[in-house]
C-alpha cells in the first residue's frame, strides 16, 4: 500500500509541477488579451502571445483548431487589448506568413515557446493572424 500511495503522490507533484511550467512559459513575457464573439454574440476572451512583423501585430494559433481561432473565422472583427490599450481590428489569416511569425514567436518567447510546441506537437500547422486596425465607423 505504501509503494501505491508514494506512487501516487509523485505523479501528483509531477502533474502540478507540469502545469506550473506550462502557466509559467505562457504567461512570463507579454500576453494580449484578445476578445471574439461565441455563437450567442457573447464575448470570450483569451490571453495569447504576440508578436510584430513589418508594422502589423500578429497572433498565432498552434494548430488552427482553437476555439478562439474558430471564432475569428465566423467573425473576423476582434478586440485586443495590449499595454492597458484596446483596438478593435479586422483578423485575417496569413499562413504564407507561418515560418516568419513561428520565428519572431520563437524569438520573443523563447523556451516558453519551445516548451509549449512540444506539449501541441509542433509549429507545422501553427495558422499566423495578422491584425489590421478598423476605427470604430467601421462597425
Amino acid at each position: 500500500m505504501k509503494i501505491v500511495t508514494w506512487t501516487l503522490a509523485v505523479l501528483l507533484i509531477l502533474a502540478v509541477a507540469f502545469v506550473a511550467l506550462e502557466r509559467a512559459a505562457a504567461e512570463r513575457i507579454e500576453v494580449i488579451e484578445l476578445t471574439t464573439l461565441d455563437d450567442s454574440g457573447a464575448p470570450q476572451t483569451t490571453r495569447l502571445w504576440i508578436v510584430d512583423h513589418n508594422g502589423s501585430q500578429y497572433l498565432r494559433s498552434g494548430t488552427g483548431a482553437a476555439g478562439w481561432y474558430k471564432r475569428l473565422s465566423e467573425t473576423s472583427r476582434v478586440t485586443v487589448k495590449r499595454g492597458g490599450q484596446s483596438a478593435d481590428y479586422l483578423a485575417i489569416s496569413r499562413p504564407e506568413l507561418r515560418d516568419i511569425i513561428n520565428q519572431l514567436m520563437r524569438d520573443k518567447y523563447t523556451w516558453g515557446d519551445q516548451f509549449i510546441s512540444v506539449v501541441i506537437g509542433g509549429r507545422d500547422n501553427a495558422m499566423p493572424v495578422e491584425l489590421r486596425p478598423t476605427s470604430t465607423t467601421d462597425r
